[in-house]
């Protein structure tokens, strides 16, 4: 075997890829050499010594003839200012592209900067005052009990929505304005539909006369922006402390087209966010006058968004990073 290996790695004549095969092959985990030592087990005591002690030196002598093999090919690759083979076919680079979350949140984005929107930004850690009691949810509120909230203290908080940005821009502006309020936010929940941390999206529109039918109008034109043209959707009442009255948005499923499957449970629709008017006790408590302005609010998970827009059930896809997954966005 060691002369036939050493003739073969001579006669290989520099090629790399030859060379390599040769060491797999003899030299590698599997290779003959390996099977020898294997087989060392099997003879009589006195023969094993001399057996073991002759495969050792025929697999120093191999090693040492291919290192040299290697290193003369690359000293004739160097001396004729060679880099690489130009035979080659080249590599493409591999290209990065946006997230799936990220692309839907600028497409939401788009949708309301197109209807006069502002994007506007806050703190993650966020105070309890602007979390909750700002947006009428006092301490003793049952409605507490629906964030499942990260407490650093008693009054810090990883804030469970954006909506404290929107009381933040209202005790430093005056209406009329409109603004959204992307970012991350924090809940103690995890499922195969929610997350610790996911991101919402919260709008906002105040101003003398602003009514129901302003808020209508507005979601309906960013669902058949999002969506299409042809997705119905409807509002259902609903609560929360902030807002009042209150609704969810329904759209069409986006999978059966309404007809009824799995995903929408066989109702033909899909809860996509939550809106109202802003209570006038949110409008006291920024010193806004709420016999003289009104104005309504919003809120959705982009993550529930992008699912809906890529057909994807599973939440926890967008946070493995699995690029088989990824790529296909």
């Amino acid at each position: 075997m060691l002369e036939t290996a050493s003739r073969l790695i001579s006669g290989a004549g520099g090629d790399m890829k030859t060379l390599d095969q040769l060491r797999v092959r003899y030299l590698g985990r599997k290779g003959e050499l390996a099977a020898l030592f294997k087989g060392l087990a099997s003879l009589p005591e006195e023969e094993r010594r001399g057996a073991g002690k002759a495969l050792n030196e025929a697999k120093d002598e191999l090693e040492r003839l291919w290192s040299a093999a290697v290193e003369s090919a690359r000293e004739k690759v160097q001396g004729r200012g060679e880099i690489f083979d130009v035979t080659i076919p080249g590599r493409r680079p591999l290209r990065g592209h946006l997230h799936p979350i990220t692309q839907t949140a600028m497409e939401i984005g788009r949708i309301f900067g197109g209807l006069g929107f502002e994007t506007v930004e806050g703190p993650e850690i966020e105070l309890d005052y602007y979390n909750f009691e700002a947006l009428n949810i006092p301490r003793d509120h049952p409605a507490r009990d629906m964030q499942d909230t990260f407490y650093i203290t008693d009054d810090v908080v990883l804030r469970t929505h954006t909506s404290p940005i929107q009381v933040r821009v209202m005790e430093k502006r005056r209406p009329p304005f409109r603004i959204i309020a992307p970012g991350r936010t924090y809940r103690c929940d995890s499922d195969v539909t929610h997350t610790p941390m996911f991101h919402q999206v919260e709008g906002l529109m105040v101003g003398e006369s602003i009514s129901f039918g302003d808020l209508k109008g507005i979601l309906t034109v960013f669902v058949h922006q999002m969506f299409g043209p042809h997705v119905g959707l409807r509002f259902r009442p609903s609560f929360f402390p902030f807002t009042e009255p209150s609704a969810e948005v329904d759209i069409q499923c986006v999978m059966c087209r309404g007809a009824g499957c799995r995903v929408c449970s066989q109702t033909g629709w899909l809860e996509i966010l939550g809106s109202g008017m802003v209570d006038p006790e949110v409008f006291r408590m920024v010193g806004y006058d709420p016999e003289t302005v009104t104005g309504f609010a919003f809120g959705m998970g982009i993550e529930r968004i992008a699912m809906l827009r890529y057909g994807i059930d599973d939440l926890r896809l967008f946070f493995e990073n699995d690029l088989r997954f990824l790529r296909q966005f």
